[in-house]
């Protein structure tokens, strides 16, 4: 069966071809389970040559897996959580991290999706007050949730001004391979080398099948996270399967291939619609995510042909999502798809 490409998210696409042949690759004969085997060991390794010999790499299952074991790990129950008001954690985990954290989720308010450190100084008060939640873990989404992307300066804006009050800083990397791509940066320089404590490393919305790894810079942080994993019921008994997509995604700079050539076609998208009356793209188009207001009359029709999701019922907002499959043909397709409905309506 074959079926359109949209633009409603980057979790739509399949897996890439490298990637399926490494999990191929190790459906072979029996080795250790639960990550004691030479494939999940050569994972680690090769996420440690990114964020050092010294970091800690945890696999889990998915996305909410990590964030939830890296804050679980990170706060205790009667602390806070600060995060964008339009955080994965915050609006789209379903009330995990609240749940298994035990911690209250504190919002903070946002321009393109980014906080700076004046918005998170707003809730510094009450401090070792019984009767109030502590603020202890800052968690900072890159990209963020409208396809901006965090410079190396703002984020250590943010973790200075949080290491002195006291605070933590967690990053959610879901797509901390477009936004190292965006910034033509490595990895270690806009997270552990800019004073990001822990990073939840997401490689599902760029080409792998599953699997995401949580990294700790300090060993005091990360001596319970075994534990935590094993509780919260991500630790894979068949862990090759998630390493050996790691080893491949980290070789040869798939990882970077497929996040570079999805921000490019992000960004032939915003020409092709950007002048097109009728269009407003409302926020900068800086990794693999467009988000714009388009008539409302016009989106069903336009989605019965192209999936895509409506971020904004009250502007209607929309987002268009580019994957490492996107063609320069799925995009001039769309736009006249999108022109034709505009003059249609």
């Amino acid at each position: 069966m074959k079926t359109r490409k949209g633009f409603a998210s980057d979790n739509n696409s399949g897996i890439h071809p490298d990637i399926l042949r490494a999990l191929s690759s190790v459906n072979e004969g029996h080795v250790p389970a639960y990550g004691n085997d030479p494939y999940t060991l050569r994972a680690r390794e090769k996420l440690q040559e990114h964020f050092g010999a010294d970091a800690d790499v945890y696999f889990v299952f998915n996305g909410t897996g990590a964030n939830v074991l890296a804050l679980r790990t990170m706060a205790d129950t009667w602390q806070s959580i600060l995060c964008s008001e339009y955080s994965h954690i915050y609006e789209d985990e379903c009330g995990a991290p609240e749940k298994v954290t035990g911690c209250k989720l504190v919002p903070l308010r946002t321009q393109h999706g980014k906080f700076r450190p004046e918005q998170i100084a707003e809730h510094l008060v009450w401090l070792d007050d019984e009767h109030r939640v502590q603020p202890c873990v800052v968690s900072i989404t890159q990209t963020t949730e409208f396809g901006t992307v965090y410079s190396v300066e703002e984020i250590r804006a943010i973790t200075d001004f949080c290491h002195n009050n006291g605070l933590l800083v967690h990053m959610d990397g879901a797509r901390i391979a477009n936004a190292a791509a965006a910034l033509d940066l490595p990895f270690r320089a806009f997270t552990r080398d800019a004073g990001v404590d822990v990073v939840s490393f997401g490689g599902t919305k760029n080409g792998m099948l599953m699997g995401e790894a949580v990294i700790f810079f300090d060993k005091e942080l990360s001596k319970r996270a075994k534990y935590y994993r094993k509780q919260n019921m991500q630790l894979n008994s068949k862990m090759r399967f998630v390493a050996a997509q790691f080893e491949a995604y980290l070789s040869d700079d798939l990882w970077k291939k497929n996040a570079a050539h999805s921000n490019r076609m992000a960004r032939l998208l915003h020409e092709s619609v950007k002048g097109i009356p009728g269009v407003e793209v409302v926020h900068p188009v800086e990794a693999n995510g467009i988000f714009a207001v388009i008539p409302r009359e016009i989106t069903p029709s336009l989605q019965e042909q192209y999936s895509f999701y409506v971020f904004n019922e009250h502007t209607n907002m929309v987002r268009w999502m580019c994957s490492f499959d996107t063609t320069e043909e799925d995009i001039a397709a769309f736009a006249e798809a999108l022109k034709k409905a505009l003059k249609n309506s």
